[in-house]
């Protein structure tokens, strides 16, 4: 185990013989951590914090702090991070509350960037990028392949669907609907079409975007549908596909009410 001499663990911590942790690390508390993860000097990590395996730990990043939450009492929730992620310097994960869902929760694969902040409650999927300064609130979910662009703000409860891009300085309010593309602040958020590049990246078969194309073209472009009936079209039009069921199922499942506005309205 490769620990700076100037690093301060303590005892609680459940630390693989394969972790590197640099000059002037505090691992304070509960905190454990996988195999072959590298944390950079000066980081901070609280706990109770899981870490899984062959993560990058920044410089300066504030790791299972206690949520910044008015209603928290010290009661003991955690931070729960999967494997190979990459977190840049300076940026900041918090613990759940109890009031929520007891634990924020970071998946596998994921790069967060220098001076991103994941609130308490947040669900963040798989291989998901957040640029230079994104911000979620509390409680949010981010699905995976999500692609967030710099200085993006999330509010608090919303819901980013798998595969959506969004564009730097955007301001999400409403849920987002999956696969994608948008831009925007609050009630100027528009939907420009699907995020095809990000999911030929990903391994998406050609037949299932072009589905999603057409399920996008009825639910987003078909004005004299309501929206109940474009997603009942869309299902008996389009069926057997996981993607648009997905799609459909986002729409039925929010509760804040998902952004519809194209670039065309």
């Amino acid at each position: 185990m490769a620990i700076h001499p100037t690093a301060v663990v303590d005892p609680q911590a459940v630390i693989h013989e394969s972790v590197e942790i640099g000059a002037y690390t505090v691992i304070d508390g509960k905190v454990t951590i996988g195999a072959d993860t590298v944390v950079a000097p000066h980081a901070h990590l609280s706990g109770p914090t899981s870490i899984g395996a062959r993560n990058r730990i920044g410089a300066f990043t504030s790791i299972g702090a206690p949520p910044q939450d008015i209603r928290y009492n010290g009661e003991p929730t955690e931070l729960i991070m999967g494997d190979d992620n990459l977190v840049r310097e300076y940026a900041s994960i918090h613990r759940g509350t109890a009031a929520g869902k007891g634990r924020t929760v970071i998946g596998n694969g994921n790069m967060l960037m220098a001076y991103t902040h994941v609130a308490h409650d947040c669900v963040i999927g798989n291989k998901a990028i957040m640029a230079n300064v994104a911000t979620l609130a509390g409680h949010v979910e981010i699905g995976d392949h999500v692609n967030l662009g710099g200085l993006v703000a999330v509010h608090q409860y919303c819901r980013i669907g798998a595969h959506t891009y969004v564009g730097g300085l955007s301001g999400i309010s409403l849920d987002v609907p999956p696969f994608v593309i948008i831009a925007g602040t609050r009630n100027r958020m528009r939907i420009s079409g699907i995020n095809k590049i990000g999911m030929r990246r990903s391994g998406m078969s050609r037949e299932n975007i072009n589905k999603l194309e057409e399920a996008f073209r009825i639910i987003f472009r078909s004005p004299q549908l309501l929206l109940n009936d474009a997603l009942v079209k869309v299902k008996e039009e389009i069926p057997d596909c996981p993607e648009v069921d997905l799609l459909v199922e986002f729409f039925q499942t929010s509760k804040r009410g998902v952004v519809k506005r194209t670039l065309d309205d």
